[in-house]
């Protein structure tokens, strides 16, 4: 039987805690990683998360596989890893991801507007030039 994208989210915040700024923050503070997963137009238009990482959701397997020649060195599996989105829908599933592929602390910061409203540094979107 097909699964939806509505059970793919249940299972992933199953295994993926929801975390508040002020707890990301905490923990980016003691050397978690802030991992933004938006794809690379997302970040020119919105800006991006002060000291966040960047890695598309697209790559995220390949970067978090120590064995591929396309591995993050970001990406470590005794780092705490918190993930970001635009919404939360794609950080829930990505962690999900990254703890089945061992991964064991992961977090779902949730979107980046939520970041935003609770005052979490950012920069500001790419000026689209002339």
């Amino acid at each position: 039987m097909p699964v939806t994208a509505a059970q793919l989210l249940e299972a992933a915040h199953a295994v993926v805690p929801v975390i508040s700024t002020e707890d990301a923050i905490a923990k980016i503070e003691a050397g978690a990683l802030l991992l933004d997963i938006r794809d690379a137009p997302e970040l020119q238009m919105a800006g991006r998360a002060e000291g966040s990482h960047h890695i598309p959701r697209g790559m995220l397997e390949f970067r978090a596989d120590p064995a591929t020649p396309f591995h993050d060195a970001e990406l470590r599996f005794d780092r705490p890893v918190i993930l970001h989105c635009a919404s939360g829908g794609r950080a829930a599933l990505a962690g999900k991801l990254l703890k089945d592929m061992g991964y064991e602390q992961v977090f779902n910061l949730g979107g980046f507007k939520d970041w935003k409203e609770a005052g979490g540094p950012s920069t500001e979107p790419v000026a689209p030039g002339m």
